[in-house]
């Protein structure tokens, strides 16, 4: 059986670790299952947003430790990485909302970072305890969390290794909104659907490209104005920059016609 089910409606995907009797726990082979949905929807234009969450009760316990103290062993395989899911979320030109509905420990936390959107559970655990069990943070924390957080709550995080709830997720800022459990799917799939209806797909892949490739290549203001620009003309003139104007002015929902997948230019910092 698949490690990740898998289920599309209305221009939304949602992926679900499901692995209940480990609490979802990640081995190689969910890392590369995920790696391929993200792939396949990425170039799937009936597919606008992802929604990653887990079976209940849990997000993602952290590492497989079904080998005990082998969990760990020196890697043997000459491919390994400490980035297993290829590509990550924020590569993708879809959103991608982490529905963070349980418990999410050492790697189920760090890929939910990678995530354009984190919901996650109230009472729910959250930890990236990897610094206390003689590893180091993986799926490109060291990034992502200070991108997020800011160096010094990344520091309380990664250095520390401590488990903290919900709310002080939001507080920290690496997540967006504290929920009761059961509300949290229902949360993300909502806004879910809302970009699915109501904003164009390419204005979104190329804002979201934009936006992580600033953080990535450390764009200065003047190149950020440039970049904007450049989309700007890309845009404007086409026939959803008239449609999102009229469906607005109407008071009707928007009919995009741009497909990324066909559609997608190289940009021009590329």
């Amino acid at each position: 059986m698949s490690p990740i089910r898998v289920a599309v409606s209305d221009g939304v995907a949602i992926l679900t670790l499901d692995r209940p009797r480990h609490r979802n726990a990640f081995n190689g082979e969910m890392g590369r299952r995920l790696g391929e949905l993200y792939r396949r929807f990425d170039e799937d234009d009936d597919v606008r947003v992802l929604v990653l969450t887990g079976t209940p009760p849990a997000f993602c316990a952290g590492a497989d430790l079904t080998p005990g103290p082998d969990t760990f062993a020196s890697p043997t395989d000459a491919d390994f990485t400490a980035s297993p899911v290829h590509p990550p979320a924020f590569d993708l030109r879809k959103p991608v909302i982490a529905a963070v509905n349980g418990h999410a420990i050492g790697i189920g936390l760090t890929l939910a970072m990678q995530a354009d959107i984190r919901i996650v559970a109230a009472d729910a655990k959250y930890a990236i305890p990897q610094v206390r069990r003689g590893v180091v943070p993986d799926a490109m924390s060291h990034w992502t969390v200070p991108r997020a957080a800011g160096s010094a709550a990344a520091a309380d995080i990664l250095l520390t290794g401590r488990t903290f709830d919900g709310a002080e997720a939001v507080r920290l800022g690496i997540a967006s909104r504290s929920l009761p459990a059961d509300e949290v799917l229902p949360a993300a799939v909502t806004t879910a659907r809302d970009i699915a209806v109501h904003t164009s797909p390419m204005s979104v892949a190329l804002s979201k490209r934009l936006l992580w490739d600033t953080l990535r290549h450390g764009f200065t203001p003047g190149q950020v104005a440039e970049y904007e620009t450049v989309l700007h003309h890309r845009v404007m003139g086409t026939a959803d920059s008239a449609e999102g104007v009229r469906a607005f002015v109407e008071r009707r929902e928007p009919r995009w016609t741009a497909h990324v997948g066909r559609d997608w230019k190289e940009l021009p910092w590329e």
